[in-house]
């Protein structure tokens, strides 16, 4: 088994989620607003995959002596440097949630839930809890209960499958056109940092991160079955929860235009 097979069994799933009927029904800067409330939670979980990964590829601890594979090492710090310290629209250092945490005040989104979010965080108090007792829709907190479940399963190779194959993958290039679209409709509104972010998340993933985090895969499972298997599990289950979030944000959509 190998990153091909894998992408052979998710080909379905993944085709799904890029021609799911969401899409369609981003029209206005307010529709615009819903999905980042509801996306910006998968742009701060896809950070906290990557930081798991890092604690468990690499050795983050001191006094410090090297760990693992140095490949394997090499290639989720180059993942972690551009994501975490990325080159924003000003040509300043920030990391993409930063970037796009901005991107929703300058389109107009809300960042109340997810502020609240972080500050319970910040505060020590049990992720799980704070999914649970927060007011969040249902299909993000299934979309962040699976994450946290991948994470503390502590198997370095599915956290690694859900990181690389449950990511927008040719997402990013839609919403693009979306953007396009919805800037020319209304052309007051600024969605500058919005179209940034996925313009560099296009430019990393195509050309550095996606081959990285296959080959990532690769090295971690070898030839180890067993690990491929649970690849491949990790990996349709982080795509279905990518589109039940997808869902949601397309009912929260419906239930607006039958409010106006």
């Amino acid at each position: 088994m190998n990153t091909a097979h894998i992408e052979d069994a998710t080909e379905e799933l993944r085709e799904q989620l890029l021609n799911h009927s969401l899409y369609e029904k981003i029209q206005t800067p307010k529709d615009l607003q819903v999905f980042m409330e509801h996306h910006v939670f998968a742009v701060w979980d896809f950070m906290s995959l990557l930081k798991a990964l890092q604690s468990k590829l690499t050795n983050t601890n001191f006094p410090w002596y090297p760990i693992g594979n140095p490949e394997v090492r090499y290639l989720i710090n180059e993942i972690v440097l551009a994501e975490e310290t990325d080159i924003n629209l000003d040509g300043k250092r920030q990391s993409h949630y930063e970037m796009y945490l901005e991107a929703m005040e300058k389109g107009g989104a809300s960042t109340k839930a997810i502020g609240n979010f972080m500050e319970q965080i910040q505060h020590g108090t049990d992720i799980y809890l704070i999914i649970t007792a927060s007011d969040l829709p249902i299909s993000v907190k299934k979309f962040l209960k699976f994450t946290f479940e991948t994470i503390y399963a502590n198997k370095p190779h599915a956290i690694a499958a859900a990181f690389t194959f449950g990511r927008e993958d040719l997402i990013p290039g839609m919403f693009n056109s979306i953007i396009t679209k919805i800037q020319q409709k209304f052309p007051k509104e600024d969605l500058r940092l919005f179209k940034y972010y996925f313009d560099r998340h296009i430019e990393l993933d195509e050309d550095e991160h996606g081959p990285m985090a296959l080959k990532m895969i690769e090295e971690l499972c070898g030839d180890d079955q067993v690990k491929w298997q649970e690849v491949e599990e990790a990996s349709i289950k982080a795509l279905q929860n990518r589109i039940e979030l997808w869902n949601g944000i397309e009912e929260q959509l419906s239930k607006q235009e039958v409010v106006g």
